[in-house]
């Protein structure tokens, strides 16, 4: 098999190295193209990627010069469209160490519209869940106890104190590291540029390869040894205490809480809910339909929360302030988002409209509104009435009138940059 390993970094050399030792070690008779994108990096990163692309023929890197973060969305597509040699590519991460038979198992699964995911072996950095096995090895390469690892891993099934799979064969889910078709990846367009440079990218892509027909396996043969938490989003990684366990809360730098907030409201402008999945990480995509709100009563603080949650957002109060605040932190055009109160009687876009009373507003009310889209895909009685007459109705303190149910989250399957 031949397969190109996607691996973005910033000022984390010391996790490039430990991977890439531990790709060279376990590919097995495969031939593995690493692909490194250095992010403008100060750690001797592209000094090392240089040494590294005369010593080895399958690395191949590239240089953000910086001085702006591109970040891995961006990244991520450079590699796989201008550098990755192959049809194969999986995005992989640097903190994370290929077990045996990884690529063997990506080979027996990988076939045409599906996406192979890994099985992650973590430190208990997170809390458990059905799609991933806690164990600790090590939570930093100085201290990666890897023959107990490997002697851990390559026990039989029927013995004990050795890997134990959740299940009995594949599932559903998608998550780091992925395989695909280089091809299934172009033709949806790659990573949607709105949401670098990360948080939430990912979950995006998720659900357009859904939408687009891709069916998502996690192999539980193939697996690999994830640190877990050697990017962007902590100061400075884990961290174990006296007691020798380790402890992660409230760790996350300013820069990472600040775009995981932007790349949130990014999300639910173009989706129209929070990001979604099943248990064993398998995309949940509800309706996207066309909904906006007639705000009366508007203050900035509302119009601040509910803007994201509609297509248009009609207010009483001061919208060029929102505007001006909010435009730099959008790539939508909030022009044509946030309206003037008097406009409303002109509408023509609109198939559901929402009416809000700001003096009234609640929780419950909050709730209805990130909700919406799953109530009104679930209701028969409203489907059925709407083929007669446009259907008005209140839940809570919320006056929702519906003139179309057509829905539209197909149309956000292509990302055109």
């Amino acid at each position: 098999m031949k397969i190109s390993l996607i691996q973005p970094g910033r000022n984390n050399l010391k996790y490039l190295k430990w991977s890439y030792d531990s790709i060279r070690k376990n590919q097995g008779n495969h031939t593995v193209e690493i692909c490194v994108a250095d992010d403008f990096s100060n750690d001797g990163t592209w000094d090392w990627c240089q040494d590294m692309m005369v010593a080895d023929y399958n690395f191949k890197a590239i240089r953000n010069e910086g001085p702006t973060r591109l970040g891995h969305t961006i990244l991520y597509d450079r590699l796989v469209n201008e550098v990755a040699s192959h049809d194969i590519c999986m995005i992989y991460h640097a903190d994370m160490y290929l077990m045996p038979n990884a690529i063997d198992s990506i080979e027996k699964h990988l076939t045409d519209k599906t996406i192979v995911s890994l099985t992650r072996i973590e430190p208990p950095l997170h809390p458990d869940g059905p799609e991933k096995i806690l164990i600790d090895f090590g939570i930093e390469p100085e201290e990666f106890r890897e023959d107990d690892l490997l002697e851990w891993f390559t026990k039989p099934v029927d013995s004990t104190g050795g890997y134990q799979p959740k299940h009995d064969g594949p599932t559903e889910g998608i998550f780091a590291p992925w395989a695909f078709y280089k091809k299934d990846f172009q033709k949806i367009g790659g990573h949607d540029p709105i949401f670098a440079p990360q948080s939430k990218e990912d979950t995006d892509i998720f659900n357009r390869f859904q939408l687009n027909g891709i069916k998502f396996i996690q192999t539980w043969e193939g697996c690999v040894y994830h640190m877990t938490c050697r990017g962007s989003r902590f100061a400075d990684g884990a961290k174990r205490n006296p007691d020798g366990k380790v402890f992660m809360k409230n760790r996350e730098t300013d820069e990472w809480l600040k775009q995981n907030q932007k790349s949130t409201r990014e999300f639910i402008r173009k989706w129209g809910h929070f990001c979604k999945h099943d248990a064993l990480m398998k995309p949940i995509v509800p309706p996207k339909y066309n909904i906006g709100f007639i705000v009366k009563n508007c203050n900035d603080q509302l119009l601040e929360a509910l803007e994201p949650w509609c297509d248009r957002i009609y207010v009483d109060n001061d919208r060029m302030k929102y505007i001006t605040m909010e435009q730099p932190k959008t790539s939508f055009d909030l022009n044509k988002r946030v309206h003037d109160i008097i406009l409303v009687e002109d509408r023509h876009h609109d198939d559901i409209l929402v009416e809000i009373d700001g003096s009234r507003f609640g929780n419950n009310d909050f709730r209805v509104i990130q909700t919406l889209s799953e109530i009104l895909a679930n209701d028969d009685q409203l489907w059925e009435a709407i083929m007669i007459e446009p259907t008005h109705f209140e839940i809570e303190n919320l006056q929702i009138t519906i003139h179309n149910l057509e829905t539209y989250e197909k149309g956000l399957i292509i990302c055109n940059e």
